[in-house]
C-alpha cells in the first residue's frame, strides 16, 4: 500500500507514522494559545520534529465542540507565516488542517503538500479539486454535522457501519473529482460527532477498516471521551489515556497517530511493534 503526498511517498506496511499536533488558535480544546505568536509555532514544530515526529499538522481554526468559525483571511493570516518558517527550518511534511478550499491551496503553495479535512462529508468538490490539481495528501474524516452541531445528542443505528458506507461513497467521489486512491487516508473521526460509546465502539473494531486498504488515520489524543473514561478532567492529564490508546491503535493496525506528545507515543508504540514483529 503507497500513501503520495506531493513529492513525499510512504510505503506500508512500516512503523507507524505520528503526525505532530500543532494548533496556531486561540480556542483549541488541549493548547489554545500557546503558540499563536508565528515564531513560537515554528519553535514548538521543530521540537515536534526533535521528538520524532514524521508529519507536522498545522491547524488556524479550532474544531472542537461549538467552536467559532473564522474567516479565510483569518486562517491564512495565522498559519502562512508559521508554513514558511517550517518549510525553511526542516524536511519534515507538513500537513494544514483546514475545511477550506481556499486555504488549502494557498498552504499547498507555501510548503504544506497534505490536507487534513474534518469536514470529508462536503457536498462541495471545490477543495478536492485543489487536492487533485496538487496531487496532495487528503485525510477524509468523518464527522457527524458540523463542529457547532456535532455533539448536540449524536445518534446511530449502527455507527461502525455508517463510517463503514462514508467511506465508501466518500472514495468514489473523491476519484470523480480527481483525487487518485493513492492520495487519501481513511479517519473515523473519534469525537467528531460521536458519543463516548461511539468513539468505544469504533477503536472496538478499528481492524475492520483494513478492508479499503488506505492508511488510517486517528486522532485521539488529549480528547474529552478518554478523560471520561480515565477520570482526567483537563486535557493535559489525558498522556496515559492517550498512550493506552495509540498502542492499542497500533495493534489494530493504524498507520499514522494524530498526537499532541510524539516522543511519549513513538515510545509506546515502538514496543507494540517490536512485540507484534516477535508474535509473526
Amino acid at each position: 500500500m503507497i500513501l503520495r503526498a506531493g513529492k513525499v511517498t510512504w510505503s506500508f506496511p512500516r512503523p507507524v507514522l505520528l503526525m505532530g499536533i500543532l494548533n496556531v488558535t486561540p480556542d483549541s480544546f488541549a493548547d489554545g494559545g500557546r503558540y499563536l505568536a508565528p515564531e513560537a509555532a515554528v519553535r514548538r514544530g521543530l521540537e515536534l520534529v526533535e521528538e520524532g515526529a514524521d508529519i507536522i499538522d498545522v491547524g488556524g481554526e479550532s474544531t472542537r465542540p461549538q467552536a467559532e468559525p473564522v474567516s479565510e483571511a483569518e486562517e491564512l493570516r495565522r498559519i502562512l507565516p508559521v508554513l514558511k518558517g517550517l518549510a525553511k527550518a526542516t524536511s519534515i511534511p507538513i500537513s494544514v488542517d483546514t475545511m477550506k478550499a481556499t486555504v488549502a491551496r494557498a498552504a499547498l503553495e507555501h510548503g504544506a503538500c497534505l490536507i487534513n479535512d474534518v469536514a470529508a462529508n462536503r457536498e462541495d468538490e471545490t477543495l478536492w479539486r485543489v487536492v487533485a490539481g496538487a496531487g496532495a495528501g487528503y485525510v477524509a474524516m468523518h464527522m457527524q454535522g458540523t463542529p457547532q452541531t456535532m455533539q448536540v445528542a449524536p445518534h446511530y443505528q449502527d455507527v461502525v457501519s455508517e463510517v463503514h458506507a462514508f467511506f465508501q461513497e466518500r472514495l468514489q467521489r473523491l476519484q470523480q473529482a480527481g483525487v487518485r486512491e493513492e492520495q487519501v487516508l481513511l479517519d473515523v473521526g473519534l469525537g467528531f460527532g460521536k458519543s463516548r460509546t461511539h468513539n468505544l465502539q469504533l477503536l472496538a473494531r478499528l481492524d475492520s477498516f483494513k478492508k479499503w486498504n488506505r492508511p488510517l488515520l486517528l486522532g485521539a489524543s488529549r480528547k474529552s471521551f478518554l478523560g471520561h473514561i480515565g477520570g482526567a478532567d483537563h486535557a493535559d492529564d489525558r498522556l496515559p489515556a492517550s498512550l493506552a490508546c495509540a498502542a492499542w491503535a497500533a495493534q489494530r493496525g493504524v498507520q499514522v497517530l494524530r498526537v499532541h506528545d510524539v516522543a511519549a507515543t513513538r515510545q509506546a508504540t515502538r514496543i507494540v511493534e517490536a512485540l507484534l514483529a516477535v508474535d509473526a
